[in-house]
């Protein structure tokens, strides 16, 4: 049986506004720019540029009582747009959050493509028919960004009979692998590490030298093609007893293996459209005279405004409705006035709104870890969650970790990002509590300290730091290690 009853719910839901604030705190400074870019291309009634002294038309009360009363809620938000003052819509704030008033440029770098190259090598090639030519193209436009060749012949047999309508045998196809594996740079082309790596050897091997360094290469190779498991496991023993040869000669083989590049094309920022990133930092800390200052990135602070046209389009509007009832049209051509307008200031808050944000999260930040912006000494950094900020500040956590997440801010001891002055605390065994930043500094200092023919277990690691105060799990330093992007210690040994 059906039944109707009422019942009332409490329900949290975010506005378009504070969805908005939300997505701009977290974008970095770096791609601020095209976000305002792209709201000033869907919304006509956004400008930039800074706001002139105009003068701005205003409507009395007895002028609107003159409307009927189906005008009354489109004049009402004319009122209040007047009242609210269009010329104070603009970005720029009281609050000095940047004193650089210049524009900084992010250098961009220009070289060559990778592609682009590969393709020159192509056309200096003979081909004793064009369908090779052709093959040869497909297969170079197959080539990743890091010189690899991803694709299998069939797919590359599939790719040329849709796209091009050429039908190539996978024998064909093998034949022009093999000619463009001998471009520059040696190794491109390759389908795994293995054969990327031989590529390049065997090319040196067949080089004149020395009869010594010839058969050094020619371990190598033997090495790269039969044992490669067993290299890339450094099963240096195992290799010994397999090669029978001494530790000297297996130590200059992998030697020129390490020579080698495991990318080929990691010196074309061109390749694979990649071009090479510059950090821009959101914010800026200098030491003025023993006095910590910090500013925004002028770039936060862009000058928008409510554009003219619109303003004077409610001028014509408001003129109209003083000689005449306004048509349909009208109405609807001011509604829809209205809503831009409505958009443009909604952003423009919203970006206002970002800069205290920003600027008030960073302050309490540098606040937090003042010795360390003081001295650039990271045993001084102090545990800091984002709760601490959060509360400090008064803001959510969730806003709080927007803020910090793709930020950077620039100090007089280098680029820092902001999630790495988070850290949860640890007890040290005189039971003060320290960051886990300090305990992470100094387990990299015990690896790089190490001796790597016999590298340090993590068990080993754990004794090591409980020696210096720090009674952590072995599974602790494993995670700690490996955080720091440091392989286990088979994989760290030495000849």
């Amino acid at each position: 049986m059906l039944k109707q009853n009422l019942s009332q719910k409490m329900l949290q839901k975010l506005s378009p506004q504070q969805i908005q604030l939300m997505k701009l705190l977290q974008i970095p400074t770096s791609t601020l720019d095209q976000r305002i870019k792209e709201e000033l291309e869907a919304n006509p009634a956004l400008d930039e540029g800074e706001v002139d002294n105009q003068e701005v038309f205003d409507l009395t009360d007895e002028e609107y009582e003159k409307n009927d009363q189906e005008d009354f809620e489109l004049d009402d938000y004319l009122k209040d747009y007047i009242d609210d003052d269009p010329v104070t819509y603009k970005t720029k704030s009281s609050e000095d959050f940047s004193t650089d008033n210049e524009q900084k440029a992010i250098p961009i770098a220009v070289e060559s493509s990778f592609h682009d190259h590969l393709k020159d090598q192509v056309g200096m090639m003979q081909y004793d028919e064009q369908k090779l030519f052709d093959i040869a193209m497909q297969v170079i436009g197959s080539i990743d960004s890091d010189g690899y060749l991803r694709r299998e012949n069939i797919a590359i047999k599939d790719d040329l009979l849709f796209s091009q309508n050429i039908e190539a045998e996978e024998n064909e196809i093998e034949q022009v692998i093999q000619l463009v594996q001998q471009f520059e740079p040696k190794g491109l082309g390759a389908r795994n590490l293995q054969e990327c790596l031989l590529i390049q050897m065997e090319a040196k091997a067949n080089v004149e030298v020395e009869k010594v360094k010839r058969r050094c290469q020619q371990l190598a190779v033997k090495i790269l093609k039969n044992h490669f498991e067993e290299f890339s496991k450094k099963h240096y023993t195992k290799l010994q007893k397999n090669l029978f040869i001494s530790e000297t000669e297996l130590r200059d083989a992998i030697g020129e293996i390490l020579k080698l590049n495991p990318k080929p094309a990691s010196n074309f920022a061109g390749a694979g459209q990649r071009t090479q990133q510059y950090i821009v930092p959101d914010f800026h800390i200098q030491n003025r005279d023993g006095e910590l200052e910090l500013t925004l990135n002028n770039r936060n602070a862009p000058d928008l405004r409510v554009n003219d046209h619109y303003q004077d389009m409610l001028k014509s509007y408001k003129v109209t409705t003083e000689v005449r009832k306004s048509t349909k049209k009208e109405k609807e051509a001011v509604m829809f006035i209205k809503q831009k307008i409505d958009s443009a200031k909604w952003f423009i808050d919203a970006i206002k709104q970002r800069q205290a944000t920003l600027y008030n999260t960073m302050y309490s930040i540098m606040q937090f870890q003042y010795n360390f912006f003081m001295t650039g000494d990271e045993k001084r950094l102090k545990p800091m969650i984002l709760k601490d900020i959060s509360e400090i500040t008064g803001l959510d956590i969730s806003t709080i970790s927007r803020v910090a997440n793709s930020k950077f801010v620039q100090t007089e001891f280098g680029t820092k990002k902001l999630k790495d002055f988070f850290s949860e605390s640890l007890q040290a065994q005189d039971g003060t509590l320290v960051s886990t930043l300090e305990v992470k500094n100094i387990l990299g200092d015990i690896i790089v300290a190490e001796n790597k023919r016999k590298p340090y277990s993590d068990e080993k690691l754990k004794m090591l730091l409980g020696k210096r105060g720090y009674n952590i799990a072995r599974r602790t330093v494993a995670k700690y290690r490996e955080q720091l992007n440091i392989p286990v210690a088979r994989l760290r040994k030495e000849l």
